[in-house]
């Protein structure tokens, strides 16, 4: 019995220590947890540490660096700028004419062959106007002009009419190359204007002539006005019927402002330049200014500037799609300016 006693008091007291161990084992609730005591209505909360916010908040107000673009550049140039228009046309002969004989018969010599220069009245061929049981005299048919022959329509034997022609003679020495212009462009035409003359059969060469006649009238069919151009020297090469690719010069400008047309930016219904202008505050010591200026005559790649830029100033002329105004730039290549004196290409 007393052992019994012994057991159940060492259970008891095994009990309790394990009670009061667990008790002391409880766990701590975080504070603002739905299980954390409540702060008094008169007690102040606990503030964090504001340090590393006050940190991000410095670095966020730190000056990005400016973006800075590569461009090329070269200058504005005061000197000429030439106008012109492109035409085609056909060299043609001033003179062409057809050689009638004087009587009906049969033709019984070609004294001539296509090609071949001959001389006023020089005999070109006979006619025999012999009928059966009546012999006649051959008739002689004359040129009455000098030229090259450029076509025989009959042979020996052939029997013909006063209305049919023996050859045409054309004067070779009198060319002149036809062309028409549209009717947006008969205001610049004039008798003299210079033109410079290029054939396929001559690729690189210029033969220079002017123009020598204008039609009085429009064609109310292709609105569009005829004009005949005379090389001014001949040149034995050049033949009727080529085809022939004009130039007219209708004007000559003489210290404009001109640039490469590239330069130019249209942009917000705009037309502009970037101008590059050196500033020590920028990182590279360069900005540009987005300057608006007025163009005028666009002639191949060459652009007049009416107003707005001065000759020698520096513009961007590659690498301008991104920039605006103020835009810091750094040059790295320099395009040689448009020559002062102009060329037609």
């Amino acid at each position: 019995m007393k052992k019994r006693q012994n057991l159940l008091a060492a259970a008891a007291g095994i009990g309790l220590l394990t009670f009061l161990l667990l008790l002391g084992c409880k766990p701590q609730i975080p504070e603002g947890s739905a299980g954390a005591p409540k702060t008094s209505p008169g007690q102040p909360a606990s503030e964090p540490s504001s340090k590393p916010i006050e940190k991000a908040s410095a670095g966020m107000g730190k000056e990005e660096p400016s973006q800075v673009f590569a461009v090329n550049t070269t200058q504005a140039v005061a000197g000429e700028l030439i106008d012109y228009i492109e035409l085609n046309g056909d060299v043609l002969t001033k003179s062409t004419v057809d050689i009638y004989p004087d009587t009906f018969g049969k033709v019984s010599k070609l004294l001539i062959n296509v090609g071949d220069r001959i001389e006023k009245d020089q005999v070109i061929a006979e006619i025999d106007p012999s009928k059966p049981g009546m012999i006649f005299v051959p008739s002689p048919v004359k040129s009455p002009i000098a030229g090259t022959v450029s076509n025989i329509p009959v042979y020996v034997g052939s029997t013909i009419t006063q209305g049919i022609p023996i050859a045409r003679v054309t004067t070779t020495d009198n060319l002149e190359i036809r062309t028409e212009v549209a009717e947006r462009f008969i205001g610049k035409m004039r008798i003299g204007l210079e033109a410079l003359v290029s054939f396929e059969a001559f690729p690189g060469e210029i033969f220079r002539g002017s123009v020598t006649e204008l039609s009085p009238l429009v064609d109310p069919a292709s609105r569009s006005l005829e004009i005949k151009v005379r090389l001014n020297r001949l040149d034995p090469r050049i033949r009727p019927g080529m085809f022939a690719a004009l130039k007219i010069i209708t004007e000559r400008k003489w210290g404009i402002v001109k640039i490469p047309v590239d330069c130019l930016v249209r942009r917000y219904g705009g037309t502009f330049v970037f101008v590059v202008k050196d500033d020590p505050a920028a990182s590279t010591g360069k900005r540009v200014e987005r300057r608006p200026v007025t163009p005028g005559v666009q002639i191949d790649e060459k652009l007049e500037i009416v107003k707005g830029l001065r000759p020698g100033e520096v513009i961007v002329i590659m690498g301008q799609s991104l920039l605006e105004d103020n835009s810091v730039v750094r040059i790295v290549g320099e395009v040689p300016p448009l020559p002062v004196t102009d060329t037609i290409q």
